[in-house]
């Protein structure tokens, strides 16, 4: 490897600013649509979005060329990353000069953004998983109703709501116990590892199985009210659900659906279970708008919060949904 990594890839010097989206089935996302209009209002309209689909856990040189584009090309502004964040972290961390603690603690990077000619990694997903999440839950919510949270999927998003929960201060607004169901070991062990170096009052468990059938009984065992988590991917970029359709929820449980596009296979049991079970649905929606506004925040360097945040939120819902 040559003493400026980057020079071992080729570097295309796009003619207009671009924003990247890092991901399996860009074109299908609503991003698309919404992007022109969301960084016209933000005050950009000359930046135009370009999708880079990468297979799942693809290879070392494809991420390795993805950074070093944005490095490389000064009209490569950045780039949101989503099912790549850890496997793109792996083979590229050596090529940022900056990575946020996030981005170190959890081992991924979800924003790529620039600043005084350094590249940045940051690993937003605590922060726009926790604002998801509260958002739906509101304040108390774990000292309400002696909830807990069972997540299948022991990957990124699941590692994000255990951070923004560990970081919780008040008692109320943490968990007793949460379940990570996955089916490899290797990344349930990483997970394990990592929130073991972290000082907590939450008890976490940590279940290999693969067989959905085995994740209805896991489910079933769960106090009422608890969370109930699809994390897999299953709906989205992979089929099916992490349950079967004989799966019970517990009784006035929240059923999130980090995905808002897709089958939604998991969604749809749920809400089968609306009215029998008390069952409260959430999809992906809100985590779609406040991952995309905080990465493109940082690559413009400006905060959407508020009333921006609003704006674009109307002007996301008029589009897509």
């Amino acid at each position: 490897m040559s003493e400026n990594p980057i020079r071992d890839y080729p570097i295309e010097q796009r003619q207009q600013p671009t924003f990247y989206f890092v991901g399996v089935t860009t074109t299908k996302s609503s991003i698309m649509k919404i992007f022109p209009r969301w960084t016209q209002e933000l005050g950009h309209p000359r930046v135009v979005i370009q999708g880079i689909d990468l297979k799942l856990h693809d290879s070392t040189e494809a991420y390795r060329q993805v950074v070093a584009q944005i490095k490389g090309d000064p009209n490569s502004l950045g780039a949101l990353v989503t099912a790549h964040k850890i496997s793109l972290y792996e083979a590229a961390h050596d090529l940022f000069d900056d990575l946020d603690p996030y981005a170190k603690i959890c081992g991924e990077v979800s924003s790529i953004s620039k600043l005084d000619g350094r590249l940045q990694g940051h690993a937003k997903d605590p922060i726009t998983a926790g604002s998801s999440l509260d958002a739906v839950i509101g304040k108390d919510y774990f000292a309400r109703t002696g909830a807990e949270v069972l997540s299948f999927g022991p990957g990124g998003s699941t590692t994000a709501i255990a951070l923004h929960l560990i970081n919780k201060t008040a008692a109320g607004d943490r968990p007793r116990r949460f379940v990570a169901v996955g089916r490899s070991q290797s990344s349930l062990d990483r997970l394990r590892t990592m929130l073991g170096a972290l000082a907590t009052d939450i008890r976490f468990e940590y279940i290999l199985n693969g067989a959905p059938s085995q994740n209805d009984v896991i489910m079933a065992q769960m106090p009422p009210a608890s969370i109930i988590i699809n994390a897999t991917g299953m709906g989205k970029d992979l089929p099916g659900s992490p349950i079967t359709d004989d799966g019970q929820f517990p009784l006035n449980s929240v059923a999130w659906e980090l995905n808002y596009r897709g089958e939604l296979d998991f969604m749809r049991q749920a809400e089968r279970q609306r009215e029998t079970r008390g069952v409260r649905v959430e999809d992906g929606w809100l985590y779609f708008l406040y991952g995309w506004t905080q990465v493109i925040g940082q690559v413009y360097h400006m905060p959407i919060e508020g009333q921006l945040f609003e704006r674009l939120s109307a002007i996301a819902k008029e589009i897509a949904r």
